[in-house]
C-alpha cells in the first residue's frame, strides 16, 4: 500500500485525500452483520463525513441509505441515485422554507425543535415526520463532539414530551419515527443503551411509527492500542432489546443508523510533501505543504492522527512537531516519533476519511486538495485539484 499512496502523491500531486473502498465495504458489512438478528435494519451513511458524490454512489452500490443534514446534501443524494425514501433530512436550525422544500423531494424529514414542528405540522399535517429526542445522556468522551447532554442545540429535551404530544395532538401530524444521537466517539456501550431505554419509553407514546433511529457516534481507533466501539457486542444487546421492543409494541419497525466516521474515517489517508525541516532551540520541525485549512481536526478537537513517513518507513525514529503552511499557529502533532525526516519526504496522516476534506477551505487563497478513491486495486481520481480559477470563481469584480 505504501508504493501505491507513494504512486499517488506522485501522479496527482500533494497535498492529497486517499481513500480506499474495500475498508468502506468492510465497514458497512461488518456493521450490517452485527446486527444481523434484527429483521429491519437500515443504514443511513452520514453524508457531511464525507460528501463526494463517487463515495455517496459507492454507499448505494452497498445498499444503504443516507443521513443528510442540509438540502444541498439532500439534492447530493438524489444526483448520486438515491431514491428519495432512502435519504432522510435532519437539520439543525434551518429555515421553515428548507424544511418545505425538502419535503417536497419525498424526503423523511426529521425535526428538533417545537417551534419548527408545531409550525411543520400545522401547515403539513399529512407528512411523514420523524422527531429527535435529547436524552440528555453523553454516550461520547469529547464534549466538543457530544450532542445528548442538557446544553445542547440539538433535540427536544424529554422534558419537553408533555409539550410535544400536545403539539402533536393539536396538529393532528403523522409521526412516524423517532430519533436520538448522543454524539462522537461512544465509548460505553451501558450508557448508549441507556439512552436507547429512554428513547423506546419515548417510542411508547406514538402509535404508527415505522422506524426508531439511534443515531451513530461510533469510536473509531486514532492510535495503536486505542478503544473502539465494541459494536458487536452493541450489536448483540441492543438487537435483543428492539426485537423485544418490538414485540410489545404489536408491530415490527425498522432499526435505523446513521454512520459516518465509523464507516468512511479508516478508509481513508491524507498525504502531504514536507517543504522545510527547521531545528530551532527546543524543537524540530517538519513544515508540510499544507495546513488546517485542509486538515483542520487537531487544532478544532485535538484529534490525533498517526503520521507515517511513506519515504522512510525504516528510518530512525526522531521527536518532530509538524506543523503547516498556514500563517496561524497549526499544528498537526507535538514532539511526535516519526521515522526521520527530510525535505521532500511524503508523510501519511491515517483515519483522515471522516470530517476532514468536507471541513476544508481556502483560508488564505490556498487551493483545496485533490481526492482519489482506491476501488479494486486502481487509483481513481474523484475530485480535481482547485486552482486559481476555483478562487475567482464566484467573486464579482467592481469598479473603484
Amino acid at each position: 500500500m505504501s508504493k501505491q499512496l507513494l504512486k499517488i502523491a506522485s501522479d496527482f500531486g500533494s497535498p492529497i485525500y486517499v481513500y480506499d473502498s474495500a475498508i468502506i465495504s468492510n465497514q458497512y458489512n461488518r456493521l450490517t452483520n452485527a446486527f444481523s438478528s434484527v429483521n429491519k435494519l437500515r443504514i443511513n451513511y452520514a453524508v457531511k463525513a464525507l460528501s463526494n458524490i463517487s463515495i455517496l454512489k459507492l454507499f448505494k452500490s452497498l445498499g444503504s441509505g443516507i443521513d443528510t443534514v442540509s438540502i444541498q446534501e439532500v439534492q447530493l443524494g438524489i444526483k448520486a441515485g438515491f431514491e428519495p425514501e432512502k435519504i432522510i433530512y435532519t437539520p439543525n436550525g434551518v429555515s421553515l422554507e428548507e424544511i418545505e422544500s425538502v419535503a417536497k423531494l419525498g424526503v423523511q424529514i426529521n425535526i428538533d425543535n417545537l417551534s419548527i414542528l408545531e409550525q411543520f405540522g400545522t401547515k403539513h399535517p399529512n407528512i411523514p415526520v420523524c422527531i429527535r429526542i435529547n436524552p440528555h445522556v453523553m454516550a461520547g468522551g469529547n464534549t466538543n463532539i457530544s450532542v445528548g447532554h442538557i446544553d445542547s442545540k440539538f433535540g427536544i429535551s424529554i422534558h419537553q414530551i408533555p409539550l410535544l404530544l400536545r403539539i402533536v395532538e393539536n396538529t393532528n401530524m403523522n409521526i412516524n419515527g423517532i430519533h436520538m444521537h448522543t454524539g462522537s466517539d461512544i465509548l460505553d456501550i451501558d450508557v448508549f443503551l441507556y439512552a436507547s431505554e429512554i428513547l423506546f419509553e419515548t417510542a411508547k407514546h406514538f402509535e404508527d411509527l415505522e422506524f426508531i433511529d439511534f443515531g451513530s457516534g461510533f469510536k473509531v481507533p486514532y492510535k495503536e492500542g486505542d478503544i473502539e466501539t465494541n459494536i458487536e457486542e452493541l450489536g448483540k444487546k441492543l438487537s435483543k432489546r428492539f426485537n423485544d421492543f418490538c414485540k410489545s409494541y404489536g408491530k415490527e419497525l425498522t432499526l435505523a443508523f446513521e454512520p459516518g466516521k465509523f464507516l468512511v474515517s479508516e478508509s481513508g489517508v491524507f498525504l502531504a510533501k514536507v517543504n522545510v525541516v527547521k531545528q530551532t532551540t527546543s524543537t524540530v520541525f517538519a513544515q508540510i505543504d499544507s495546513g488546517f485549512n485542509h486538515l483542520i481536526r487537531p487544532m478544532l478537537y485535538g484529534s490525533q492522527h498517526e503520521i507515517i513517513n511513506l519515504s522512510n518507513p525504516k528510518g530512525r525514529e526522531r521527536f518532530y512537531s509538524v506543523v503547516g503552511y498556514i500563517c496561524e499557529t497549526d499544528t498537526f502533532a507535538n514532539n511526535r516519533r516519526i521515522n526521520e525526516i527530510k525535505e521532500g519526504d511524503i508523510l501519511c496522516f491515517k483515519n483522515a476519511g471522516a470530517y476532514c476534506f468536507t471541513m476544508a477551505s481556502n483560508y488564505n487563497s490556498r487551493y483545496r486538495p485533490a481526492e482519489v478513491l482506491i476501488h479494486k486495486g486502481k487509483s481513481h481520481l474523484i475530485r480535481k485539484r482547485e486552482n486559481f480559477d476555483d478562487i475567482l470563481q464566484n467573486q464579482v469584480e467592481i469598479s473603484l
